[in-house]
């Protein structure tokens, strides 16, 4: 996707950049943010339809959740933290309809989707569209940014998240 995009000329290549997209085309015009022909950007709205569709065909007919292997030492810290259901793709533990009402789920589900949301548009796009796409361009802010993203997603796993998981 990402030669096609730039043989084609298109430098813009991200999922965050479609919610803007939906919501320019659904959202009154008294927004300036959303006011911009994104009828020029549609192709990135098919994009995500299939990347969607193609997460639900691969969810339904090609995985086996019984099959979901995870590192021995990673079981055993998880442990500590009554993390020990691995049936699913993510932990029942930790992402089901009981536990987001409780401090850690809104802290895990609400606050950090409203966190990623923030910093996907304060960098300007997402990890994938800076480090698949604007890094092929030789973009030096993007180089900082996909720094950034995986300087944040370790010390998220490493420090933050367990303590989160201890409360």
């Amino acid at each position: 996707m990402v030669p096609l995009l730039l043989i084609l000329g298109n430098k813009a290549f991200g999922i965050s950049s479609s919610l803007r997209h939906m919501c320019a085309a659904c959202m009154p015009a008294g927004i300036p943010f959303f006011q911009y022909n994104w009828k020029k950007e549609a192709w990135n709205l098919f994009f995500v339809t299939g990347v969607l569709m193609g997460g639900f065909f691969v969810a339904q007919f090609l995985s086996d959740p019984a099959h979901v292997v995870v590192n021995t030492k990673l079981v055993k810290e998880l442990a500590d933290y009554g993390i020990t259901d691995y049936t699913n793709l993510v932990p029942s533990q930790l992402f089901n309809w009981q536990s987001l009402f409780s401090i850690k789920g809104l802290v895990m589900m609400v606050g950090d989707g409203f966190l990623v949301g923030f910093g996907t548009r304060y960098a300007g796009g997402c990890t994938s569209g800076h480090a698949i796409m604007v890094l092929s361009t030789l973009q030096w802010p993007s180089l900082v940014a996909t720094c950034c993203f995986m300087i944040g997603g370790f010390i998220m796993a490493n420090f933050i998240l367990p303590s989160i998981l201890s409360l």
